[in-house]
């Protein structure tokens, strides 16, 4: 059965799953178009272009548009809308089902399947949900247990509170700063013993709304319009982290069964230190994030949420690198880039010595984290390196830089050493030496690297080891500031010649900028 989905509203795209197989998964946003994009025709051509045959299944998620809903709407989980239609003249069912079904069948469909049949916690958090579902063996949602209403929107909102720039009244709080925020939170101490601070957090809990965001209300907080960088904005970030974890925390504890599987999905499971402390917390059984928990996953869910009504299993193969593959529509100029065969050890060389590369693989990640197909990549033990792909990255100075590490290397340079293919959990370094990649808390945000996962990088990383003795990087996005993932020849040549980066390496083809004369 071929299934496609698509994604209506901001972080719009289309997911294709033929046979249980995830073939494609398009984000809007991709190929540097604008973040949160909503569908585009370009997303739609990107579809028909490389799916060989007419979808069995046309499948739409739900969404809402002020007070419009569209196709089976945002919020529930009600049995989705079923009937017969056409693509382009070919008979297919049309299938709708909300948008939280979709995040909770993507956490369902994409988990590994469990050894016997059992009840499962699905929470999703993200700007407007915030619940637990609890499903049966037979991936029915049994029941919803509301915790707290928009606690990605509440997040972000204390970003908004500290920013003199966001206006008092009838602005939307921007989730896409709730990463900023966590980044904040680490230079924070959770404590209330501060009661103006505390004070805030406890109004911005039990706000009524956030959308439009009362930020007048909190004229008297001392984190009002203080700056988003000011200490006392650092305090209250890490003192809402805190509180929005125990909220969740308290009601898993008070309304599920201890010892079954938890999945997480919505923007809030992007958050690391809350995955953290999930699967620290010992309560479940196991903990699965997808690594497209946020809405960039949501025609994923939705196409999974049509799979498993119509056959009764959710669950699918699938592999992080499901984009398009990347677009050679013109060749850099010779006169100012010479190509070579790549060659991993003589390029490790060049990252050692302090080169920042381009690097680019196969078919793009889904999801929106870079996770070494569409990539910067740079040494990883000085901090100056960090301060570099900030400046080259045209962001803030407190965000840190991720690394990317051989799953051989991660005894050896991490406390508690973790597989985390896909950048959803901290883990506390042993030392020091590693500045670039090393967060104010001793944490770091590592995307784990097997021979199996990721080969190109993991070739890379080896001969890295080689070199320096630790198979580990940087490893930061390649994208336009406020854009998708870079896919196109065109777009890589003109973000490196505005940014001074000498090296691209493009599959096997490594690209070296021509000394000026």
């Amino acid at each position: 059965m071929l299934v496609a989905a698509f994604k209506p509203g901001h972080d719009g795209g289309v997911a294709v799953i033929d046979d249980r197989r995830l073939e494609l998964s398009l984000e809007s946003e991709k190929d540097s178009f604008p973040r949160n994009s909503a569908f585009t025709p370009s997303t739609l051509l990107g579809l028909a272009e490389r799916v060989g045959a007419p979808p069995d299944v046309v499948a739409v998620g739900g969404w809402q548009t002020g007070r419009q809903p569209i196709a089976a709407g945002y919020h529930g989980v009600d049995e989705p809308v079923r009937r017969r239609t056409s693509w382009f003249g070919h008979p297919a069912e049309y299938f709708s089902s909300s948008h939280v079904r979709s995040h909770i069948m993507m956490a369902l469909g994409m988990a590994p399947r469990l050894a016997r049949p059992q009840e499962q916690a699905v929470l999703v958090w993200e700007g407007v949900t915030g619940s637990f579902y609890l499903v049966d063996e037979h991936f029915r949602v049994r029941r919803e247990i509301p915790v707290l209403s928009a606690p990605g929107a509440r997040y972000a909102f204390l970003f908004a509170l500290a920013d003199p720039t966001f206006p008092d009244r009838g602005a939307v709080p921007d989730l896409g700063v709730s990463g900023k925020l966590m980044a904040l939170a680490a230079y924070g101490e959770a404590d209330e013993r501060d009661p103006a601070i505390a004070g805030t957090v406890e109004g911005i809990l039990s706000m009524d709304d956030v959308y439009p965001a009362p930020k007048e209300a909190f004229r008297d907080s001392p984190v009002y319009n203080a700056g988003v960088e000011s200490e006392v904005a650092k305090h209250a970030a890490a003192l809402l982290t805190e509180r929005i974890y125990q909220i969740f925390a308290q009601a898993a504890k008070e309304e599920l069964p201890p010892g079954i599987p938890l999945r997480i999905s919505g923007g809030c499971g992007l958050n690391c230190d809350w995955n953290e402390r999930w699967r620290r917390d010992g309560y479940f059984s196991s903990v699965f994030v997808p690594p497209c928990t946020n809405d960039s996953g949501s025609a994923i869910g939705t196409a999974i949420d049509a799979l498993c009504t119509i056959q009764g299993d959710p669950h699918i193969g699938w592999d992080v690198y499901s984009g398009l593959e990347f677009q050679h529509d013109r060749t850099p100029d010779p006169a100012r880039w010479t190509a070579t065969r790549l060659d991993h050890r003589e390029l490790a060389g060049a990252l050692a010595r302090g080169r920042i590369v381009a690097w680019v693989q196969g078919r793009w990640e889904i999801g929106p984290r870079a996770l070494g197909n569409r990539s910067l990549l740079a040494e990883p033990f000085h901090p100056g390196t960090r301060d570099r792909l900030n400046a080259i990255k045209q962001r803030e100075d407190y965000r840190p830089i991720a690394p990317c590490c051989r799953e051989e290397d991660l005894d050896m340079v991490f406390a508690t050493p973790l597989r985390d293919p896909y950048m959803l959990y901290f883990q506390r370094l042993r030392s020091a030496e590693f500045g670039a990649v090393t967060h104010v808390d001793g944490t770091a945000r590592a995307q784990t690297v097997g021979a199996v996962t990721n080969g190109r990088l993991h070739e890379l990383l080896t001969a890295f080891a080689d070199e320096c003795g630790t198979g580990m990087l940087c490893n930061t996005s390649l994208n336009f500031n406020g854009s998708g993932f870079i896919n196109r020849m065109s777009d890589l040549v003109e973000y490196c010649e505005s940014r001074s980066l000498t090296d691209m390496v493009v599959g096997d083809t490594w690209y070296r900028r021509r000394q000026s004369s």
